[in-house]
């Protein structure tokens, strides 16, 4: 019986994938260009074997010979690694994280970002079980100061902008909770510095509580809110850890790593 060819070609083609991802791993986890010898010994491979490899992957420009018999990481990663960058957006990396939160708090999920001096709502997870009428639709705006994510946005503002803000909007109020004095704005803004989240409590809407965790891109730029939405009555304090965990889930999709372990 002959053998099954295309099994074992198959089985080929697999392990020396397998074994240009230990290489390219292994230069990723140093700083500096990596002798032949140290790559053989991290990767287990022999060393005329990882050297074939790493040729083939030199003439593709995936590794950079740095010198005779060493090497590091070439450009060609940088590239593809733009081209992924360029074509992840945050609705697209939010979306399941979205939906998961929704099932686990049965609330409305908002996805929202900064245009101006309004957030506008880019995507939403809800159900009819939320027991909350959606007034906002998708694409809908709200201002900035009666928000729980355009708090977010204006607690990176520096004061004088804040102000620039105030005086450009009027910090016109929707009902008897919204915040309309400065002082108080600035006050709320620093509690949401200190504090990493932001909260809306029935100020843009009488019934409804807000709570808000940003989202970060892989340069640590604020580029979107994720928010739950809940009758005033329902919100739960434990839902925020939920809430934060999973803004940070969808900015390590979009490339951002916390310095020093802060999210």
């Amino acid at each position: 019986m002959k053998p099954d060819s295309t099994s074992d070609t198959d089985k080929t083609s697999i392990q020396v994938i397998e074994r240009m991802v230990a290489l390219l791993d292994a230069l990723a986890e140093q700083p500096d260009p990596v002798s032949l010898k140290d790559l053989a010994a991290t990767t287990g491979l022999h060393p005329s074997t990882a050297h074939r490899i790493l040729n083939d992957l030199v003439l593709k420009r995936f590794v950079d010979r740095s010198d005779p018999g060493s090497y590091r990481l070439g450009m060609r990663l940088l590239e593809l690694g733009n081209i992924v960058k360029s074509r992840i957006n945050v609705r697209e990396a939010a979306l399941e994280f979205m939906r998961n939160l929704h099932r686990k708090t049965h609330q409305t999920i908002n996805l929202s970002v900064r245009q101006g001096d309004e957030i506008v709502y880019v995507d939403r997870s809800f159900s009819e079980r939320s027991g909350m009428q959606v007034v906002r639709a998708i694409g809908g705006r709200a201002p900035l100061h009666l928000t729980s994510t355009g708090k977010l946005f204006l607690s990176l503002d520096d004061p004088k902008a804040v102000r620039a803000y105030a005086t450009r909007t009027g910090l016109a109020g929707h009902n008897k909770n919204s915040i309309t004095d400065l002082t108080k704005l600035e006050r709320e803004l620093s509690m949401v510095r200190a504090l990493g989240y932001a909260r809306d409590n029935e100020e843009l809407e009488l019934g409804v509580r807000c709570m808000a965790a940003g989202i970060r891109d892989d340069s640590g730029r604020l580029v979107a809110g994720l928010s739950i939405s809940a009758p005033a009555d329902r919100l739960q304090e434990e839902w925020l850890e939920d809430l934060i965990g999973t803004a940070s889930q969808i900015s390590a999709v979009l490339g951002y790593v916390p310095q020093g372990g802060a999210s």
